[in-house]
């Protein structure tokens, strides 16, 4: 999830085929299934326009975790990221769900640092990137919940934040 441009489906490309694609904005909900490790994955793209938005609620039920992507070099939509984001992190039904958090396009000049998303995102209180035991997570009422910064077309980054997400899931 995540707003329009943010390079969900580029990364769900990149995760299934292992090539970067130049695509159209995803105009209605898709679904693609690949292993990571030794976990087989089905993610849902459920596009990031306005009116898309609308469907994420009928999807988030479903779901072992969630992963939303935040593109770090478009500061003017950090409020509407953020929005979003706190939208989803409110679902009662969810709260124990994890969170991937990808800052990405890290490799545009005009992103932000990691420290800054974190400030403009409200995350300063994450579960941390080692990988805890989820049992002791929940003991402690803790939603695992990450950032890791990240270039889908660079190839970084994001392995990082996947084989964090797989120690939940």
């Amino acid at each position: 999830m995540g707003l329009d441009n943010a390079g969900k489906t580029t990364l769900l490309h990149m995760l299934t085929h292992d090539k970067l694609s130049v695509s159209e904005p995803t105009k209605h909900p898709g679904q693609e299934e690949f292993i990571i490790g030794n976990c087989k994955v089905k993610a849902f793209d459920l596009g990031g326009h306005e009116s898309a938005r609308r469907v994420w609620d009928d999807y988030h039920c479903a779901g072992d975790a969630v992963i939303y992507i935040i593109d770090c070099a478009d500061r003017e939509r950090f409020q509407e990221a953020k929005h979003e984001l706190d939208k989803l992190l409110s679902i009662e039904s969810m709260q124990n769900v994890p969170f991937l958090i990808l800052g990405n396009k890290i490799d545009i000049q005009s992103a932000c640092s990691e420290e800054e998303l974190r400030h403009f995102m409200g995350l300063h209180h994450t579960s941390g990137k080692n990988k805890l035991d989820l049992g002791s997570l929940k003991a402690q009422g803790i939603r695992p919940m990450e950032l890791f910064m990240c270039s889908i077309v660079r190839k970084t980054g994001y392995t990082d934040g996947f084989e964090w997400l797989m120690h939940f899931v």
